[in-house]
């Protein structure tokens, strides 16, 4: 097929790969525009728009799609449809009319559960045990359209967002490749009414551990904000982040490291910490951050 691709982030990379692999023609490649990064702030290509520019392709980045210039270089391109995927930008009813069979977006989660911006992260913090991956028909409403194919899988007791968020990537582009391989046999589902949620961004005031909840609960806050924005507590006023963990037995005040291990009390039950991070510092295993920065039992986070 002739193929219009729309995705931002390292999430997206993949399904590039994958359509450019299976041999569809991707006629452009729309992406956000690049930003300042860096201690230097010079303007950094996303993701997509590296590995599209490295694979040879057109890559367009305009910052809105909702006036007629842009929705009409889109409708040149005579896509027969277009494949969104963390895109980053709502598209406008002319955009979704463009294709000749519309837009498919690649969701994150099992629809109608965790509409939205962060359904990964979402998914982890309520305790889910299970999530996936959904290709959708889009149309004007937010993560609304039918469903046309979907992949489950279980989220694993260690498992943070960065693992989850590499899993499901994958999951993606195999999924939309047969997607569209079936593509316009594939009959349209509705989503059900009754389970819809909503993935909020996450916001980084939620960050915080809050060692008097459970330790389930703790556990899937550290785990669900791993790599980003990170869950942190304090030592002697010092930020550390947290970036995995799993559920231990033991018992103390909450926050009381209990051993070596990085064993943690909490409300109820306790965590074992295994990747930490201080400020200005990269993400260290808990044998190599302990060296560094001893935390012997009895110290309060």
């Amino acid at each position: 097929m002739r193929v219009i691709f729309m995705g931002t982030p390292d999430f997206s990379v993949p399904v590039l790969d994958a359509l450019v692999a299976a041999g569809h023609e991707i006629a452009a490649v729309y992406c956000q525009p690049p930003r300042p990064a860096g201690r230097g702030k010079k303007d950094r290509p996303t993701p997509v728009h590296a590995r599209a520019e490295a694979l040879g392709l057109t890559v367009r980045h305009p910052k809105s799609l909702r006036n007629a210039e842009a929705q009409q270089d889109f409708a040149a391109l005579d896509a027969d449809i277009a494949v969104v995927v963390a895109y980053g930008l709502i598209l406008p009813q002319p955009i979704l009319d463009a294709p000749r069979l519309g837009c498919l977006n690649i969701h994150a989660s099992l629809l109608p559960r965790w509409r939205g911006a962060a359904p990964i992260h979402r998914a982890i913090m309520a305790g889910d045990r299970e999530t996936g991956i959904c290709i959708m028909q889009m149309e004007a409403g937010l993560d609304t359209g039918p469903v046309l194919m979907k992949a489950a899988t279980m989220i694993g007791d260690e498992e943070t967002t960065a693992d989850l968020h590499d899993r499901l990537s994958e999951m993606g582009a195999g999924l939309i490749v047969e997607a569209l391989n079936q593509m316009p046999d594939l009959t349209p589902e509705p989503q059900p009414e009754a389970g819809v949620t909503y993935a909020q961004k996450i916001d980084k005031a939620e960050a915080r551990i809050d060692w008097t909840r459970p330790a389930e609960e703790v556990d899937r806050q550290i785990r669900g904000l791993s790599p980003f924005p990170g869950a942190w507590t304090e030592v002697e006023g010092q930020r550390i982040k947290l970036l995995a963990s799993r559920l231990a037995e033991g018992a103390g005040q909450p926050g009381e490291v209990l051993d070596d291990a990085l064993r943690v009390a909490c409300g109820r039950g306790a965590v074992e910490i295994l990747r930490l991070q201080r400020a200005g510092k990269g993400p260290q295993e808990r044998e190599q951050f302990l060296r560094g920065m001893a935390l012997p039992a009895g110290t309060m986070l």
